[in-house]
């Protein structure tokens, strides 16, 4: 088939890039900045470089329209709120005081102050800073960073695009303000909200822009009839402006559904949509309205969340039968590419042929400017990246890594007897109190413990030869005896190893699978500075030894105490690793499942007696559409229970979550079937205790009451006041004391003194309290 070529040349574009740099520098300058090593001017400095170099980047690989705005220093939500003048009130001093303190503080809170919520941004790994809003809030046009941005795009010589959240997904990610009503709806807002973003536009247009982006993602979620009308508001105002650039309002993660609809009928110039296989849907409903006579389709056709080359054929077709359903069709990636790691050429220790099959940020804008340039002039123009495509997809298919005939067996025999336990909960518990004899409100940490230069040195001493062996374990043992000893001091009651010889919680098992991939440069960023490499999983899984018995039975012998297992669950292992997309997730969960239970096994025959395996990812992973839900959670949940269920009945099976909506899934979590669970709390105020409890959640759980994404220590009263907030919602017979999440990224004076007060906080709770463990 040869594509005929389009009216007019398509044009290559992308809604974001990644921010961090080829090395972190953004991640050094901004963590430098809070240590006090790098000047205020030096970070913006940096920033402004980095800008520099991702526009050119983007230039040099076709890219003929640049996107600005989105460069953040911590969350592009974040700096939203800035742009409308949402600042919480406790925050409004700092911020006069000095804006990019003032602006860091709402980020991670201060001694004093507590930073803004956090969580995931729809179903990705990315944590946004929720914003706070009520019926007092007054907004506020501060559009200087977009402005500014755009203008040193523009004096470079490129064609830029100024991206911004758009106002409905904007109104849609924000929750109540503290002592706000929490019936309260911000969407409420968007009267007040629409001529703020008049004012950006306005000035956008006065700076040059051509076209501005606006953000949508919220509208490929299930909406009210409210919140759809609410957006057929926003676009017929912010449309009929007359003071404004030409706009593109782009959706992404999936299906736009009855959004389409108001969208194509409203009177902006352009939409973004995603034809990957996440939003497949949106070519035959963009049929069905007609298609976008008179406006620009910028076409998603690159899968921005995910690692694997383009299927250019594939997506010439696609492309060829959108010609017919817009005015212009221009060709970019699915969702911004914040999403990948920015260079594949970088990873020199994956085998050539296999780094072939990857597609990184720069890779993926090649992919887009090949793909604008068959659209625009026929596939006669890019023969030869068509047959190299084409040898690059058939060598992935063929390969012996995707294809092991004993992992695949061992699949196929599964059955439901393996994923359920030996004995009811309410049975097992009596067996494990028994066996671990623990007192009311037992307290624990999630696992990990401070990750010190010493660590990372030690890691890096042993890649580069300068240590060998025996050596790096040596520090690993030293490492290990002072973090229990710690934890006996300070009178913790299950302890943990600490983790001292894990890189990530996924890549370290990553690492010791088969079908895995390690990247050595492959940095994406999690939230703030804090970045993360996902392994990517290109084969069939299995596990060819132990992977963490040894340390957590080196652990063990040096208490008396109880010490847990720690692992990381298949979902988990899943979402934040680059997952293959030639078999149903639910099959790649199944082989990580049946790896992780041969895990667990070996762990119980040591003698471990509490297994914790960590499902942060769960709610994540969870669709953006209701209907899809239940088809997600029926193999998510099994794959659990199949890492989990062949232990006896007197192993006690912890899980952990953190920074996510849990309301949506508290049956999920029930269905799990473990017998503790951990979960972030703070932040939010110990919501989810509540969750639990109107769901009628019957286990024991530990609702976190130190939130350990901020720098800031809390009191042994402050934790003790979450506390007796838990204790309304979980009895202290099942109630467990523990920070929100691991300590990895924490320091050991906040650490010492956190765990301190928490202790003393349970302690002081459980005096108060009458009886005992039942």
């Amino acid at each position: 088939m040869t594509a005929k070529p389009a009216a007019a040349a398509a044009r290559a574009t992308v809604y974001g890039y990644p921010r961090q740099g080829q090395s972190r520098e953004l991640k050094k300058a901004v963590e430098g900045y809070w240590k006090g090593r790098v000047s205020a001017e030096a970070l913006r400095e940096t920033a402004a470089g980095l800008r520099r170099s991702n526009w050119q980047q983007l230039a040099e690989a076709g890219i003929t329209e640049i996107p600005t705005g989105d460069f953040s220093y911590y969350d592009h939500v974040l700096d939203t709120s800035v742009m409308v003048g949402a600042v919480p009130a406790r925050h409004r001093e700092a911020v006069a005081a000095d804006a990019l303190d003032g602006y860091f503080a709402m980020a991670r809170g201060t001694q004093d102050v507590a930073p803004l919520e956090m969580t995931k941004w729809f179903d990705t790994n990315y944590h946004y800073l929720v914003p706070e809003l009520g019926p007092d809030t007054v907004f506020t046009a501060d559009p200087g960073k977009q402005v500014a941005e755009l203008r040193e795009a523009l004096a470079l010589g490129h064609t830029a695009r100024p991206v911004l959240v758009g106002p409905v997904t904007y109104l849609l990610l924000a929750k109540p303000a503290p002592g706000v009503a929490p019936d309260f709806q911000p969407i409420t807002l968007l009267d007040r909200l629409l001529p703020v973003y008049a004012e950006v536009l306005a000035a956008l247009r006065a700076a040059g822009a051509e076209w501005v982006q606006l953000d949508e993602p919220a509208l490929v979620q299930d909406r009210t009839p409210a919140e759809l009308n609410a957006a057929a508001r926003a676009y017929r105002e912010l449309g009929a402006l007359t003071d404004r650039s030409r706009l593109l309002v782009a959706s992404y993660f999936g299906r736009l559904g009855d959004a389409l609809r108001i969208l194509a009928a409203s009177p902006v110039e352009g939409l973004g949509l995603d034809f990957t296989d996440s939003g497949a849907a949106n070519l035959d409903d963009l049929a069905s309205v007609g298609g976008l006579p008179g406006k620009r389709l910028v076409a998603g056709v690159v899968n921005g969340r995910n690692i694997w080359i383009n299927d250019y054929q594939r997506s010439l077709t696609t492309l060829g039968t959108l010609l017919g359903l817009a005015d212009r069709v221009d060709v970019a990636a699915s969702c911004s590419l914040l999403h990948v790691p920015l260079d594949a050429s970088a990873e020199r220790d994956i085998d050539p042929q296999v780094r072939r099959w990857l597609a990184f940020a720069r890779q993926k804008t090649r992919e887009i400017s090949v793909l604008a340039r068959g659209l625009a002039q026929g596939t006669d123009a890019i023969t030869a990246e068509l047959a190299a495509n084409r040898a690059d997809l058939a060598s992935r298919a063929a390969s012996a890594l995707t294809h092991d005939p004993a992992v695949r067996d061992r699949t196929g025999a599964i059955t439901d007897a393996d994923g359920r336990r030996s004995q009811p909960y309410a049975e097992r518990t009596a067996a494990q109190r028994a066996r671990l004899g623990l007192p009311l409100l037992p307290t624990t940490t999630i696992g990990s413990f401070p990750q010190t230069d010493e660590l990372r040195a030690a890691r890096a001493d042993l890649r580069a030869g300068r240590i060998d062996t025996a050596g790096y374990e040596a520090r690993i043992k030293g490492e290990i005896e002072e973090v229990v000893a710690f934890q006996e001091k300070t009178g913790l009651d299950v302890l943990v190893h600490g983790e001292p010889e894990r890189n990530d919680m996924v890549q370290y098992f990553a690492e010791r699978l088969t079908g895995y991939l390690a990247t050595q440069h492959g940095w994406v960023q999690s939230y703030g500075t804090r970045y993360v490499r996902p392994p990517v999983l290109a084969g069939d899984i299995s596990r060819p030894e132990p992977m963490t018995v040894r340390w957590t039975s080196y652990a063990q012998s040096l208490t008396a105490k109880p010490v847990k297992g720690m692992l990381t669950g298949p979902v988990t292992m899943l979402a934040w690793s680059f997952v293959r997309d030639d078999q149903p997730l639910g099959d790649t969960a199944r082989q990580v499942a049946l790896a992780l239970r041969d895990e667990v096994a070996d762990l119980e025959a040591a003698g471990t007696p509490v297994i914790q395996v960590d499902e942060p990812a769960l709610r994540e992973t969870l669709p953006l559409r209701a209907a899809d839900h239940a088809a997600y959670l029926d193999w998510a949940t099994e794959s659990f229970r199949l890492t989990t269920s062949g232990v006896r009945p007197d192993t006690q099976i912890h899980t952990h979550m953190c920074y996510a909506e849990f309301g949506d899934i508290v049956q999920a979590i029930d269905d799990l079937d473990a017998d503790v669970i951990s979960l972030e709390a703070a932040r939010s105020h110990m919501q989810v205790g509540r969750e639990l409890a109107a769901h009628g959640y019957l286990r024991e759980a530990g609702p976190g009451v130190w939130d350990i994404h901020s720098p800031r220590v809390p009191s042994a009263g402050d934790a003790a006041g979450l506390l007796r907030t838990g204790l309304e919602a979980v009895p202290a017979e099942r109630l467990w004391v523990n920070p929100d999440c691991g300590l990895k990224t924490r320091g050991w004076a906040e650490t010492r003194a956190s765990l301190e007060n928490l202790v003393a906080a349970a302690r002081e709770v459980r005096a108060g309290l009458t009886g005992g463990r039942g």
